[in-house]
């Protein structure tokens, strides 16, 4: 039962659903890198360097977040502050999270592996950056454009400056919704001394940067479509990306947040699986031609 109770706690921590974020975004870097579906072997090391990366970045912000969450009524029932885990079961996480990470990098070619300690280091120092800087928004969605670059590098074993691209729009996504996430503590940023757009902006003008980050993200798509000559079906791909966002703004005003929950990062998850859907049937539908 307390292994159980850990599990649990442990999956809860690193908000494990939430992996459907990024995952399809590196899995889209991979389809493209491979103009079609990669290897069974690949794709596996591929998910499993993913998903131990962010179960590493998810442990590590909560270890480095812990007064803070204490602090925080919105964050107080989380696992560290409410004693549900301890500092040395997360670190200890941290650290397998961290190693399984490299050994898959390791798993899927040379440059994959010398890689992996820049990407893990900017996925663990992005926790502090809400501590000095307003823009950690963009911090994070850079940490999480890793991902299709990350893709790329392992189908291939090179870097493609155009796959950036794709991070560069995983980038201001991933910084817009965050954005709009924040908005929620925007009282208790000012309070603790923490950097946010929110703190500096307001509600409303922080609703309009994150509308032009994903105006940009947008253009961004529009962009990776050009560069690899994906067809049609990845066109309709970003067509829905955008009517999504669309509607993922319409839900909140600044007299309004009460949809930012845990549906809203579902939201966001259904973004990053309709696109990778959208460029995979292009890729095969250009393949069987």
């Amino acid at each position: 039962m307390p292994l159980l109770r850990n599990l649990g706690a442990t999956l809860e921590m690193i908000k494990w659903e939430h992996s459907v974020l990024t995952l399809p975004f590196g899995l889209t870097g991979a389809i493209i890198a491979a103009r079609g579906i990669p290897p069974v072997g690949k794709l596996l090391w591929i998910a499993v360097a993913l998903v131990a990366a962010r179960s590493a970045a998810m442990a590590f912000n909560r270890l480095a977040d812990a007064s803070i969450d204490a602090a925080n009524p919105r964050t107080a029932m989380r696992a560290l502050p409410k004693g549900l885990l301890s500092r040395r079961f997360v670190a200890a996480f941290v650290l397998v999270s961290c190693a399984i990470f490299i050994l898959a990098a390791g798993q899927l070619n040379a440059l994959a592996l010398y890689l992996s300690p820049v990407a893990l280091a900017v996925l663990l120092l992005y926790s502090y950056t809400k501590r000095f800087t307003r823009w950690s928004h963009v911090v994070l969605g850079f940490a999480m454009g890793l991902a299709p670059t990350g893709g790329w590098v392992a189908v291939r074993g090179s870097l493609d400056p155009r796959i950036l691209v794709l991070t560069a729009a995983v980038t201001f996504w991933g910084a817009g919704f965050d954005v709009l996430y924040a908005c929620q503590d925007l009282d208790f940023d000012r309070q603790a001394g923490l950097h946010s757009v929110p703190r500096y902006f307001g509600i409303a003008r922080s609703l309009w940067i994150a509308r032009i980050f994903h105006l940009v993200t947008l253009s961004l798509l529009g962009w990776l479509v050009v560069l690899f000559q994906l067809g049609p079906i990845a066109i309709a791909g970003v067509v829905a990306v955008a009517v999504l966002l669309a509607y993922e703004h319409s839900l909140v005003s600044p007299g309004n947040l009460s949809k930012l929950n845990a549906a809203f990062f579902t939201m966001n998850g259904v973004i990053s699986v309709i696109f990778l859907a959208f460029v995979l049937a292009d890729e095969l539908m250009r393949a069987a031609r």
